[in-house]
């Protein structure tokens, strides 16, 4: 729940993103390399939001990829992309910046390299500010005065959160 007056957010925020699935595969160094992690695995994150419906109206569903080196940098943002997706917080049905479509799914906010190489303006590597950057969003996203998250802690870029027992 976010309150009206600050903006605080007390237990678990949770998103409007349509039911889909979220899968991990790691390819060893050198099979697919995200660019300046060349002696790294990577992870790659395929979402998958089916069409359907959410409140009576028809919407578009998507696949995407995401990638990340595998490092323990890489790693632990992986593990904060998928307690979003299961908070629903990464996608939500919208009107494209792209193409312009209407009722479509599009991501909600949290930014993804969805390429492998290109540096930032083709959402891909090297990227020295994307780790940064994305804890932040991730923060602000997952961190509640709950310290709810499904782990006993996690980094979020600064913030250190211990689940109280």
């Amino acid at each position: 729940i976010k309150c009206a007056v600050c903006s605080h957010i007390y237990g678990v925020l949770m998103g409007d993103m349509p039911p889909g699935t979220f899968h991990i595969q790691k390819y060893k160094a050198g099979q697919m390399p995200c660019k300046g992690y060349e002696k790294y695995g990577t992870i790659v994150i395929s979402y998958n939001i089916p069409s359907g419906k959410q409140n009576g109206i028809r919407f578009e569903g998507t696949a995407r990829q995401g990638y990340l080196p595998d490092t323990e940098e890489g790693r632990e943002v992986a593990k904060l992309l998928e307690i979003a997706f299961n908070r629903r917080l990464t996608f939500t049905v919208g009107t494209s910046i792209t193409t312009g479509a209407t009722n479509c799914v599009v991501w909600n906010g949290i930014h993804h390299k969805t390429n492998l190489e290109g540096g930032p303006t083709y959402y891909g590597y090297p990227d020295p500010t994307y780790f940064n950057r994305v804890r932040q969003e991730l923060a602000c996203l997952l961190y509640t005065s709950d310290a709810a998250d499904e782990r006993s802690s996690v980094d979020l870029g600064g913030r250190r959160i211990i689940k109280q027992k």
